[in-house]
């Protein structure tokens, strides 16, 4: 009998690799995160009053948050959660290592998808406005109620049409964020509000950095080099740092944007 059991479960466990054809992909498989420090935090979903949609809202813990229990952090916002999470939270880490800056929470605002279901090109583009109240009426007070961030340094991070809602979130409420980080701005939506009067003075310390890669698609490059020219004749309310990314591309480089500009963020020796 025990034979027969052992028999049976040997053949149980060969029969997934015999049923899969050569160049199919494996079964997918579940993995806790946890085991993936740099990425381990918090997990919900959201569902917006605002634009209808579900958002998958990712959080990485600094490494010493649970050390220090009465500590906030600054805290950044990233949009296309789907990939600037993954790829920028352990990047974020290193940072702490290289260049000193400050340890941080990082939210990854996601879709979970990059084809259907994916609503960046309304949320950053028509719909700005309500997904913009989605974040301060709806993401910031329940995030801020789960982890110690620091509301006095929220940094609001974006590419390509998420950097054109950065410039979009900039000119309508200045004072919602401390900083911003626009990558390879596309605007196209925002064109009159972003080339237009700047918004007043807050009085609060805000800091925008808008970075623009030399081999960008040219008629983004075109775009962000016009709205360099039209905020040098009218700067608006915040401090101001241009980031000219040298042979620097429009997706790839953005962990090098992040760094150039958490870096000046913070003060920090790395430029």
């Amino acid at each position: 009998m025990r034979k027969g059991l052992s028999a049976l479960a040997a053949a149980l466990l060969l029969l997934p690799a015999a049923c899969t054809q050569p160049g199919t992909p494996p079964p997918a498989v579940s993995a806790p995160i946890a085991y993936l420090p740099a990425l381990a935090g918090d997990y919900f979903p959201s569902t917006s009053r605002e634009t209808g949609t579900t958002y998958h809202i990712y959080i990485a813990y600094p490494e010493s948050y649970r050390q220090h229990p009465l500590r906030k952090y600054p805290i950044f916002y990233l949009l296309d959660g789907d990939s600037l999470f993954p790829y920028l939270a352990p990047h974020h880490l290193l940072l702490t290592y290289d260049d000193k800056v400050p340890e941080a929470l990082l939210v990854g605002i996601a879709y979970g998808s990059f084809g259907e279901g994916n609503r960046r090109r309304v949320d950053f583009g028509d719909g700005a406005a309500a997904f913009h109240a989605f974040l301060k009426r709806e993401l910031l007070p329940a995030v801020e109620a789960r982890v110690r961030g620091d509301r006095a340094r929220r940094i609001l991070v974006g590419q390509s049409l998420g950097g054109g809602f950065i410039l979009y979130s900039a000119y309508s409420d200045p004072g919602l964020f401390w900083g911003r980080i626009a990558s390879n701005p596309t605007f196209q939506s925002h064109r009159p509000l972003v080339l237009g009067r700047p918004p007043a003075a807050t009085g609060a310390d805000t800091r925008l950095a808008v970075a623009s890669g030399t081999r960008d698609v040219p008629a983004i490059r075109a775009g962000t080099l016009e709205w360099f020219a039209a905020h040098q004749s009218r700067p608006g309310p915040w401090r101001f740092n241009r980031i000219e990314l040298q042979d620097g591309t429009h997706a790839a480089d953005m962990p090098n944007v992040y760094r150039r500009a958490v870096n000046w963020l913070f003060g920090s020796p790395q430029k």
